[in-house]
């Protein structure tokens, strides 16, 4: 299998980036399309790279944020038949809270009333096509992350720290093992790792792509980070977005050449 990165912070000579995520994935004949980017960007970016988003097979939302799931409308407008797949609870709720500064980070208002025909919701342990599943959250307590990250779903109960239940792992069963997408890892990295470890027990964790949302983290807790990837025994880490420049070079102090940097146009084969 192999996947390129369309939108990612780094840009690429004539191919802008800006802040947010998407990744074109070619999985046997099936071609998925992860995340839309912060904006209609995506488009102009998979045309540069020579990939038509016209015949994208599966579209999947890593989870509810702006900087992931802007691009929605221009993506159903664009391709008129991939179903995309959100994680089930998936709303526009999702807010950035501290003190009395709110601000909206969820996806666009009046999406998925207005293109409810092309949504599916994934609960559970969910298979798009055989070799391919979305895995939820397993972890316990993922509230307590998002409450010191400042990030809040906002309900009829009022404002509750965000568990992050609508976040999902798109992964994939290849021959050199599993190879786990998740675009911003607020469950923590090691974590997704550890829950698509369980959910699969008898198969190797090949890789993690994605951004670990450790851009605003100190160098001490990347550390430790680190070090918790080591101890799960995945084989490389593909990384950008919001990790941040300074904690991908921590992280590469400290885990070698098993780490990697994301960037716009980046191809990987993920099967080497």
């Amino acid at each position: 299998m192999k996947a390129t990165v369309v939108v990612d912070n780094i840009s690429k000579e004539n191919i802008s980036g800006e802040w947010g995520l998407c990744i074109f994935i070619e999985y046997g004949e099936k071609k998925i399309l992860l995340d839309t980017g912060a904006s209609g960007l995506f488009l102009d970016n998979a045309e540069k790279l020579g990939i038509d988003i016209q015949n994208i097979d599966y579209a999947v939302l890593s989870h509810a944020h702006y900087d992931h799931a802007d691009g929605m409308k221009n993506f159903f407008i664009t391709n008129n038949r991939a179903k995309f797949y959100l994680r089930y609870g998936c709303g526009e709720n999702c807010y950035m809270k501290k003190w009395f500064i709110r601000k909206y980070i969820g996806i666009p208002k009046n999406i998925l009333d207005e293109y409810k025909e092309r949504i599916v919701y994934a609960e559970g342990d969910y298979t798009m096509f055989p070799g391919a599943s979305l895995i939820p959250h397993k972890t316990k307590s993922l509230s307590d992350i998002g409450k010191k990250n400042m990030m809040y779903i906002r309900n009829e109960k009022g404002w509750i720290p965000d568990d992050f239940s609508h976040e999902q792992s798109l992964v994939f069963e290849t021959p050199s093992g599993l190879i786990i997408f998740n675009s911003c890892c607020h469950g923590g990295a090691d974590n997704i790792i550890n829950e698509v470890s369980a959910t699969y027990p008898d198969k190797k964790i090949k890789a993690l792509v994605g951004g670990l949302h450790i851009f605003n983290k100190s160098k001490d807790e990347v550390r430790e980070l680190a070090r918790r990837i080591k101890m799960t025994g995945v084989e490389d880490i593909y990384t950008g977005h919001c990790t941040g420049n300074r904690s991908f070079n921590i992280l590469q102090e400290e885990l070698g050449e098993m780490v990697h940097q994301l960037s716009v146009g980046l191809v990987i084969n993920l099967e080497d």
